[in-house]
């Protein structure tokens, strides 16, 4: 395999996962009644908010982190696993993430249109989708801990900032550490806006069934993982 192939797939794979991560939040957030699916820091904020007078979706919101926290440490203790028995990881945590975002998409449509967030079919939509985004943020930083985090991107902008200054002292001539570090962090930042941008244009065309391109997206990068198992 040219050495060349693994690098393209790992910048396909980090750009693609950030896009998912922006698609499937907002999608989420505005379809939901205002859940992140991907930031537990969001749903404590709602929460916050929830607890000041909108108590709209308290309940979900409530159970977002310790379903969060749950799955994110049974994803964790899966992955170790396989590594013990030096096993790769890297197809199963996305095909797993494919089928999950799957079942969020039916269960979102089967759930809308409700009356409310406490919908019994909307919370568990929603705490599916929480589901399927703690193992992309596990798989983010355990499975692709070479890649900039795809989720998150507030440490990601922040790094940028720290580059754009080692840049400037640098006067236009950075080392090769400050190059590999620009390279790999703004294209996630670049392809998570994309995204959320993606996401609403997705609310507003296809409502609920939107969310079935974030599934279709993580199993073709399942399916070139796979390929390249294969090959190697």
């Amino acid at each position: 395999m040219s050495p060349q192939r693994p690098v393209r797939l790992a910048g396909v794979t980090g750009m693609s996962m950030a896009f998912v991560g922006g698609y499937v939040d907002v999608i989420g957030f505005v379809l939901l009644f205002g859940l992140f699916v991907a930031h537990a820091t969001g749903n404590i904020v709602m929460l916050g908010v929830g607890l000041a007078g909108d108590a709209s979706g308290l309940a979900t919101k409530l159970l977002a982190l310790p379903v969060f926290i749950a799955t994110a440490a049974a994803a964790y203790a899966l992955i170790r696993w396989r590594h013990a028995k030096g096993q790769p990881c890297e197809v199963l945590v996305l095909g797993l993430q494919a089928v999950l975002l799957l079942a969020f998409m039916l269960l979102t449509a089967r759930a809308l249109p409700a009356a409310g967030a406490n919908a019994p079919g909307v919370m568990l939509a929603g705490l599916v989708g929480v589901v399927a985004m703690a193992v992309q943020n596990v798989a983010a930083r355990v499975v692709f801990a070479h890649l900039a985090p795809t989720t998150m991107m507030t440490g990601n902008v922040t790094q940028i900032a720290i580059d754009i200054v080692d840049l400037a002292v640098a006067r236009g001539r950075p080392d090769e550490a400050l190059k590999a570090r620009i390279r790999k962090t703004w294209p996630p930042v670049l392809a998570f806006a994309l995204g959320a941008m993606g996401g609403a244009l997705g609310v507003l065309f296809a409502g609920p069934w939107s969310l079935g391109l974030g599934g279709v997206v993580v199993a073709i990068l399942a399916a070139l993982h796979a390929l390249r198992g294969e090959r190697s």
